[in-house]
């Protein structure tokens, strides 16, 4: 028995109930390379964890909310602290799927020591089955440095947001072919080193099914191809939580419209004196009839 967490309802509170242990592996995704395509979206709280995760295979926990959730120009930011505080209620929320959570910025480029007392430091205060990191050949030693001590890896090449300083924006990688045989031999070097897993993102369409073809661990796209092992989006870009998103996404829904039209609603009836009525107010209990 595990225990997991569901959302009390009357309260707003999570509390804890015994729940018999149904969340998929690791090694569960390495060895869906090739079958049908993994599911994975970001999450950042325990309501959208509990939302999402009936429907994927893994949650990534991304320093992405540094802009979704904070408002922040970029990742780079982004502190342990924050992805320790987000990481750990979507563990709570979740019950099915592997949650993977980013290492952020910083955080584990100076060593492989470093990086293996940030991510221990991470998954204790978390619960979370695995990091992310990003990085090609240059990260792959720290990338078997902390395989090869029981921290699960998934390796991020192609558009890697948390050295946009470096790269200058956040457009298409691999339109060159020099730059597309870097990324090829980034997402080589990593999967070698023992990651579970690789996210591509940002790429012309045949870097990443090239890829896909030459590692032996499944490929995660974003801005990839159709032809990738498994699929990731931005639960709030998916949703359409947002005016802008990239040209890799899709909205599956309207929320901020949705959202936006019931605030306004909610506003009318406010100034117009419509809420709360009878049914969100409280009437006196009526006296004794015999006057006790």
């Amino acid at each position: 028995m595990s225990t997991t967490y569901t959302l009390d309802t009357a309260t707003s509170r999570a509390n804890p109930t015994p729940a018999p242990m149904k969340r998929l592996t690791v090694p569960a995704v390495r060895r869906a390379k090739g079958q049908t395509p993994l599911v994975m979206l970001t999450a950042y709280t325990v309501r959208s964890a509990q939302l999402l995760d009936p429907h994927c295979d893994m949650l990534l926990v991304g320093d992405s909310l540094g802009q979704v959730i904070y408002g922040l120009p970029s990742t780079v930011p982004v502190t342990l602290q924050m992805m320790a505080a987000h990481g750990a209620a979507v563990v709570r929320g979740s019950y099915h799927a592997v949650v993977v959570i980013d290492l952020p910025f910083g955080s584990y480029e100076a060593s492989p020591e470093k990086a293996f007392e940030n991510a221990a430091w991470l998954l204790k205060e978390t619960g979370a089955a695995a990091v992310k990191l990003e990085g090609g050949v240059a990260m792959a030693p720290t990338v078997r440095f902390l395989v090869e001590r029981g921290i699960p890896v998934m390796g991020h090449v192609g558009l890697t947001p948390q050295a946009v300083n470096v790269l200058g924006g956040y457009g298409a990688r691999g339109r060159t072919p020099e730059e597309a045989e870097k990324i090829i031999a980034d997402a080589v070097a990593v999967a070698e080193a023992g990651a579970f897993s690789v996210v591509i993102e940002g790429v012309v369409e045949p870097i990443a099914i090239e890829i896909t073809k030459r590692i032996a661990c499944p490929t995660i796209g974003i801005g990839a191809s159709a032809e990738c092992d498994g699929q990731v989006l931005v639960g709030e870009d998916m949703l359409g939580l947002f005016d802008r998103t990239a040209r890799f996404v899709r909205r599956y829904e309207t929320m901020g419209e949705r959202i936006g039209e019931a605030a306004r609603a909610y506003a009318e009836d406010v100034r117009a004196r419509r809420f709360p009525g009878p049914e969100q107010t409280y009437a006196p209990r009526e006296a004794n009839r015999d006057g006790g």
